[in-house]
């Protein structure tokens, strides 16, 4: 570990060049690793550093000894410091936060304040490859997708981790050479939290079993993330041509390996939905069923109605039922309701079985006075072509599984006699087409 190496790792990762004037925000705690960060950056040619330490108050004294070092070590380099604080249990409390998760929230929000305050464009983190093991492994053991198993990035967005390639026994050395004192914090020695477990008791294990284990570790890691990034790829570039209005075909996400498919759902989803959502939405798209809804995490709902799944965020809107609208042969109705419209037509020689369950053909003669289409009402009935009983409506959408929008949503149609039609169900037994007759013709458009 030299500023050599580390400085090649980082125009490997990007990190480097800086923008003209540009200026990195090291976070500096006092430890091993961010001391060791901070001496590297402040002795690099065309870096300008600017310290930040935060103080969490957590343990008492040693906190406050912790800030008292990080001030005098960038006192004798002659780095500027910045230096705020919080209550993170008290935060923690309010929040309804681990402790941890708290910290991580309330110390990124000042590295963001402090990095524009002093013109900082990237934000330098002492992350190294001891921890990005660690965290592979706990993400493994938590049951984490290809995502989580590619370990932590060297770069996300303006923050950067130089020291990510750097195993902590070569940052050890180097604080040795140079003859640098630094803090040692006492809640790493408890094994109070999974990852200090982890570093305790399986990491030494894995060392002996292997002197390359960390290395080695992070290399899969890094192995995997470039597949992410492939794979990530298709979906994204899916999504740009066929994402419309928050729907896609679910005939062309089906086409995709299923692979790239789920990322293509995980990223029209948003957030990080969890692998058994993302199956259930995957299984919602092979149902034989045409029709059905799978709720997420965040307010997120996945409804696919025949080859249409639709990404819905946030609260699910009151959707009104379609009045009965009359439908004459010749004229388009507007269904504002759903967005959709329905074409009636008449053929004087039918000739044709729709297949599609937008289309739907009767017998003009078995056709009893007007044609109306609403949702459902209370007491509809049909006999499906086929089906051989007659049930009603609702218990058809009941086994179907369809949600209760999706059921206000349903066109049915109905004459003077009763149900005729069911979209995404099919045609009364009663007036069914016949080849050669003469027919009326329905369409969802």
């Amino acid at each position: 570990m030299t500023e050599r190496t580390i400085s090649a790792y980082m125009s490997a990762h990007g990190m480097l060049p800086l923008p003209p004037g540009g200026r990195v925000l090291c976070a500096c705690s006092g430890g091993a690793d961010s001391t060791a960060l901070l001496h590297l950056l402040h002795g690099m040619d065309g870096v300008e550093v600017v310290c930040a330490h935060f103080n969490h108050h957590l343990r008492g004294a040693e906190s406050d000894r912790d800030e008292a070092f990080v001030r005098a070590l960038c006192q004798s380099l002659g780095v500027t410091v910045c230096v705020d604080g919080a209550d993170v249990a008290a935060y923690a409390a309010e929040k309804r936060l681990g402790v941890e998760t708290a910290a991580r929230e309330l110390r990124y929000a000042f590295l963001s304040r402090c990095a524009a305050e002093h013109g900082c464009c990237r934000i330098a983190t002492a992350h190294n490859a001891d921890d990005n093991a660690e965290t592979m492994l706990l993400h493994l053991l938590r049951g984490a997708g290809e995502r989580g198993l590619c370990g932590i990035p060297p770069v996300r967005g303006n923050i950067i981790r130089p020291l990510l390639g750097t195993d902590r026994a070569e940052i050890e050395a180097y604080l040795a050479a140079h003859d640098l004192p630094h803090m040692e914090d006492s809640s790493n020695a408890a094994d109070i939290c999974a990852r200090n477990r982890i570093r305790h008791a399986v990491m030494p294990v894995l060392r002996a079993l292997n002197p390359a284990a960390v290395k080695n570790v992070c290399a899969a890691a890094e192995l995997l993330a470039e597949d992410e990034r492939y794979l990530s790829g298709l979906a994204s570039a899916f999504l740009t041509e066929n994402l419309r209005g928050g729907a896609l075909s679910v005939a062309a996400l089906r086409t995709l390996p299923k692979p790239v498919a789920m990322r293509a759902l995980r990223d029209s989803c948003g957030g990080a939905p969890g692998r058994t959502h993302l199956e259930a939405v995957w299984a919602l798209c092979c149902a034989a069923v045409p029709r059905g809804e799978s709720v997420l995490p965040g307010g997120v709902r996945a409804v696919r109605e025949q080859d249409r799944l639709t990404i819905l965020h946030g609260a699910e809107p009151p959707t009104e039922p379609m009045p009965p609208r009359l439908l004459r042969v010749g004229e388009t109705v507007a269904l504002p309701e759903i967005g959709r419209s329905v074409r009636c037509t008449e053929t004087e020689d039918y000739a044709e079985i729709h297949k599609t369950f937008n289309i739907f053909c009767f017998k003009s003669a078995e056709v009893c006075g007007n044609i109306y289409v609403a949702s459902r009402r209370a007491g509809d009935r049909i006999r499906l072509v086929g089906r051989g009983c007659t049930k009603a409506v609702r218990r058809l959408f009941s086994e179907a599984g369809l949600p209760l929008r999706t059921r206000v949503e349903t066109p049915v149609f109905s004459d003077d006699a009763g149900v005729i039609a069911v979209a995404g169900f099919g045609v009364a037994e009663r007036c069914a087409p016949e080849k050669g007759k003469k027919a009326i013709i329905i369409e969802i458009l």
